[in-house]
């Protein structure tokens, strides 16, 4: 028998084309981690220390350590600012987690973290410039992990925080705002809802949207969406054409767990009453009807979006299937349901809708700017700076953001970002924007150029095929 359809109670049928689209979207998942694995196993991590200074010899060490470093220590302590000069500080962040929601694994712990905290350093480096050091930390509580990333602030220009369960990540992310002088960002709330917001708008000009006066549904009530609301709120979106649904269905003032979530969850309790379930009561399946656009950022099963779901909305919707590894539906099955623009998060798919296309030059404008924090304008500053880039390589349904490999938007949304923090009074050191924008370019450009280097010169080894033998364990 069928499996039964827990939103509309009737069975689920699937085509036989709809099954070789997921068969192969299925394989194609399996192939990807099988080899990623053998790759770690291969290269030992993905990032390394290197020197920045020239070591001509072991006297030199008289210069970068004792006793000379002496006066620069000095110089430090007489005017603490001076350590983001003086030192790295100034292009180093943390990216600190404690490994409770791991991309779509869930709870996993710190360890099975370092891999994704890993892959994100070599994303910070490659695409920002921005020196990033992984830090999966084991602690018991939410005042635990505040208090140690408190105590390890002096050697960082910025703090990144990573896949926190909600709702506890909002609390970190707001009392560390509080408590520190440098920045602190959350990367699913923030850099996720960035390039959503950025995404949504070219979908919206494509399919001859107005922001102001559509319905959008958002299905998941996370880190991202909840961050995603508030950033559509901001843009004029009309709270009560905006429909938030969780687990247990549309988040609204009259829900039975409203008062529980006062408590539990203030930041979705603080949507329920804002949007009111968009005028809208039940689950998905009333949520869509009508719908023009499906924000996803839930269960990583194709299944959780069915093709009736998108058959119920508005001509030509707008679908974004964010959820990692798999998206909640497979763009070919969104599309052959009448979806006009498809979106995911994955790179092997049109559209993917990705963080990396944000925090990187996020993080290389407010460490050029030396903001002291990253509010939603500088957040929606780079939304929009990222959407624009969009048609550079022309706007299409296929192309609704810049690709990682179109990496000229990047320094454009670093100055973008420097100008907001300057004009909002928050920088540190303000510039003009073509300042910014030339530093920017002039540290981007330097990994890359490494990266070649060190391939070429066989410091870094090359790629090895899919039948190579493994290396000896060190």
């Amino acid at each position: 028998m069928p499996p039964s359809n827990p939103e509309t109670g009737r069975k689920s049928r699937k085509g036989a084309s709809e099954e070789v689209i997921e068969r192969t979207a299925t394989e194609r998942t399996d192939a990807l981690g099988a080899r990623s694995l053998r790759l770690a196993e291969y290269y030992h991590g993905k990032i390394e220390t290197v020197p920045r200074v020239p070591v001509r010899s072991l006297a030199d060490f008289s210069l970068w350590y004792t006793p000379g470093i002496a006066e620069v220590s000095r110089a430090i302590a007489t005017d603490p600012d001076r350590s983001f000069d003086l030192t790295g500080r100034g292009n180093t962040i943390a990216i600190v987690t404690d490994g409770s929601r791991v991309l779509g694994l869930g709870n996993i712990g710190p360890r099975a973290a370092l891999p994704v905290m890993e892959g994100k350093a070599l994303l910070f480096k490659y695409l920002g410039g921005v020196d990033a050091i992984p830090l999966p930390i084991s602690v018991e509580s939410d005042t635990a992990f505040i208090e140690t990333v408190e105590r390890i602030a002096p050697a960082f220009g910025g703090i990144n925080l990573e896949d926190i369960a909600s709702p506890k990540c909002f609390r970190i992310l707001e009392e560390l705002q509080k408590r520190l002088p440098i920045p602190v960002w959350h990367d699913d709330q923030l850099g996720t809802a960035a390039a959503t917001i950025a995404g949504f708008l070219n979908a919206v000009e494509l399919t001859g949207r107005n922001v102001r006066s559509m319905r959008t549904v958002l299905l998941g009530a996370g880190a991202a969406n909840i961050a995603t609301a508030r950033l559509l709120l901001a843009l004029g979106h009309d709270p009560h054409r905006l429909t938030l649904v969780d687990h247990k269905g549309i988040l609204d003032a009259e829900r039975r767990d409203v008062d529980e979530l006062m408590v539990r969850n203030r930041w979705k309790y603080r949507l329920a009453l804002q949007t009111d379930g968009g005028d809208r009561r039940g689950g998905l399946v009333e949520a869509v009807e009508g719908a023009d656009a499906l924000l996803a950022a839930s269960t990583p099963t194709p299944d959780t979006v069915k093709p009736e779901h998108i058959r119920a909305m508005a001509s030509g919707p707008i679908v974004f299937a964010l959820a990692n590894p798999d998206p909640e539906i497979w763009p070919d099955i969104a599309k052959a349901a009448g979806a006009a623009v498809v979106a995911t998060g994955r790179s092997d798919f049109p559209n993917q809708v990705n963080n990396s296309l944000i925090f990187p030059a996020v993080f290389r404008g407010i460490l050029d700017a030396r903001a002291r924090s990253i509010p939603d304008g500088v957040v929606l500053a780079a939304a929009k700076e990222l959407a624009r880039h969009a048609h550079d390589a022309g706007l299409t349904v296929d192309h609704i953001l810049p690709t990682m490999e179109e990496t000229e938007f990047s320094p454009h949304v670093a100055a973008a970002v420097a100008e907001e923090a300057v004009r909002l009074g928050i920088a540190g050191r303000p510039r003009t924007r073509a300042e910014f924008y030339r530093i920017a370019l002039e540290v981007m450009q330097r990994p890359p150029r490494l990266a070649r280097e060190l391939a070429r010169s066989g410091v870094t080894l090359p790629m090895p095929d899919e039948k190579s033998p493994r290396r000896k364990k060190r």
